[in-house]
């Protein structure tokens, strides 16, 4: 049976893409609950750096107009920082060259090859939605509340054995013994969180070859140090000498960095598929319709709104 357009529809997961989903089809008419093993404040989607950038996510064809409706999103809910956690903000991605982009990138406003008093070397400057997770997450809560929808913490071992005419996949790192699909991985991510003493500006320089990379991230509870990218590792304990790598060398790009206190340690596994994002309608065994929407690996707030408005189109394709 499938669900009308008040029908019931369960979100499987509570990290920001199905907090997201679920806005979406509450805000359209549905009537919409999220099962959620854990708070949202729990999931790896609150450890986020927040910076909007497609980041080790496929397929770049889909996903760059996926995280554009999504920055379209984001440049709104920056008009009220303090009630979304969404900010612009400026700052570089070092090593990075806009023909090494997709064809996204052209639509970005102010997407811009870096000047000489930007960065020391090859860079992109851009004005981008930094989202502070700590504040989004409990909005999109409330947001889907207002909506009508309900969160219930529920743990979930089969997704057929979910009551509900429709049943939405969002289960992130789960969907890999959920679906089962074997192809989802983890790509472990440890950050740093200091005092921030006095940055206001962003700054990338990753290596998609090694599993380091180098950022820093201005948010109102800290500096944001950053980052690994350990593909199938599953351990969610901080490495002590992992987070002096992490201080030097964003030490080495801001010097004033090296004196900031630490604040707090931090590791999310983000949840890759191997090809790439699954975004597609299925049907269970009984015949009800499963959506499956995961696999976004480091890129899950770049892509929420626009995954989740595909997502909830396939809900009711005819709607």
């Amino acid at each position: 049976m499938d669900a009308g357009v008040n029908g019931d529809v369960v979100v499987v997961g509570g990290g920001v893409i199905g907090l997201t989903t679920a806005v979406v089809l509450a805000e359209g008419g549905r009537r919409v609950r999220v099962w959620t093993r854990e708070p949202a404040e729990r999931t790896t989607s609150a450890v986020a750096g927040g910076l909007w950038w497609p980041y080790r996510i496929e397929p770049e064809p889909l996903v760059g107009d996926w995280a554009l409706r999504s920055f379209a999103v984001y440049e709104e809910l920056a008009a009220r920082p303090q009630e979304t956690g969404v900010r612009m903000a400026e700052g570089v991605h070092g090593g990075t060259r806009l023909e090494q982009l997709g064809p996204w990138a052209a639509q970005v406003p102010g997407l811009r090859p870096a000047h000489a008093g930007e960065y020391a070397g090859t860079a992109l400057w851009a004005r981008l939605p930094v989202v502070d997770m700590s504040v989004h997450l409990p909005w999109l809560r409330e947001r889907l509340r207002a909506a009508g929808g309900a969160v219930q913490e529920r743990t979930v071992t089969d997704l057929a054995a979910v009551d509900a005419p429709v049943v939405v996949n969002c289960a992130g790192l789960g969907a890999r013994d959920l679906v089962p699909d074997p192809e989802v991985y983890p790509v472990r991510g440890q950050l740093v969180v200091v005092e921030n003493p006095g940055i206001t500006t962003w700054l990338t320089a990753v290596d998609d070859v090694s599993a380091s990379s180098t950022y820093f991230i201005p948010q109102p509870g800290g500096l944001l140090l950053g980052g690994t990218a350990e593909e199938d590792s599953w351990s969610r304990e901080p490495d002590p000498r992992v987070a002096e790598r992490i201080v030097a060398r964003c030490a080495a790009l801001r010097p004033e960095i090296a004196g900031a206190r630490v604040l707090e340690h931090r590791v999310g596994l983000r949840p890759a598929r191997r090809s790439g994002v699954r975004l597609e309608r299925a049907t269970l065994a009984d015949g009800r319709a499963l959506v499956h929407n995961y696999g976004h690996g480091g890129a899950g707030v770049t892509v929420a709104w626009g995954c989740a408005r595909q997502a909830a189109g396939l809900v009711l394709p005819a709607a």
